[in-house]
């Protein structure tokens, strides 16, 4: 799957792979998502959106079955608590 960088609201990557029809989004949290039959038709027109968040919550975010692949700072943890030494 080829992963395209974007600056979209709180989308940072999109990526599509055509055979299995699987949508994957990178948030700025972190949160890596796919979606599953996903037509190519969408992918297009969200890949060519200038506005894609936009794009994304009215037409996918809701309307496709999601699985949660990988994900940001595990809640309860800090980020900032590595840097300043708390446990």
């Amino acid at each position: 799957m080829e992963i395209k960088k974007i600056n979209s609201g709180k989308l940072r990557a999109i990526g599509y792979d055509t055979r299995a029809r699987i949508l994957q989004v990178q948030l700025d949290n972190g949160d890596t998502l796919q979606y599953s039959g996903v037509g190519e038709d969408i992918w297009r027109r969200l890949s060519s959106s200038g506005a894609a968040w936009s794009f994304y919550r009215d037409n996918i975010e809701e309307e496709f079955t999601v699985k949660k692949v990988s994900g940001g700072t595990s809640a309860g943890k800090n980020p900032l608590d590595d840097l300043f030494g708390q446990k």
